[in-house]
């Protein structure tokens, strides 16, 4: 059940690094890719009503179900930031816990978790060139 309330408990972790980093996290000023992120987010959080039974029946389903479900919601954002990484992140995230769900099937706990810390790596990498880039391109 860990695993449940870890996840759900990553906003609160961008909300801590948002204040670090200088940005308005909760902007007052809302628009329509506000409502469309926001329902993306619900979508992942609905999730949970396939992985929660799923993991009650087999525990070990946590790791794939709660790996790919939760990985759904870049799909929304990446239409909202227009830029491919974050496709990119949902679909390697998706195929990568798949293969392996089946590969590693006495490692999955550690093998899976590892796969999704390193696609965020590339992701927040990507994202910060991408920022730069932009604000490089206002300040010329």
């Amino acid at each position: 059940m860990l695993v449940f309330v870890a996840t759900g408990s990553i906003v609160y972790l961008a909300m801590m690094i948002s204040k670090l980093t200088g940005e308005v996290f909760f902007n007052k000023e809302k628009n329509p890719f506000d409502r469309l992120f926001f329902g993306g987010l619900l979508m992942a959080l609905l999730v949970y009503a396939i992985a929660i039974p799923f993991f009650l029946q087999d525990y070990r389903s946590v790791t794939l179900t709660v790996g790919i479900l939760t990985g759904l919601m870049w799909i929304p954002f990446s239409w909202i930031v227009q830029h491919w990484i974050d496709y990119f992140h949902t679909l390697s995230r998706t195929a990568l816990i798949l293969i392996a769900w089946y590969v590693f099937p006495e490692h999955h706990f550690q093998v899976i978790p590892a796969i999704i810390v390193v696609i965020y790596i590339v992701t927040i990498l990507v994202m910060e060139k991408r920022w730069e880039d932009i604000n490089q391109q206002k300040s010329n």
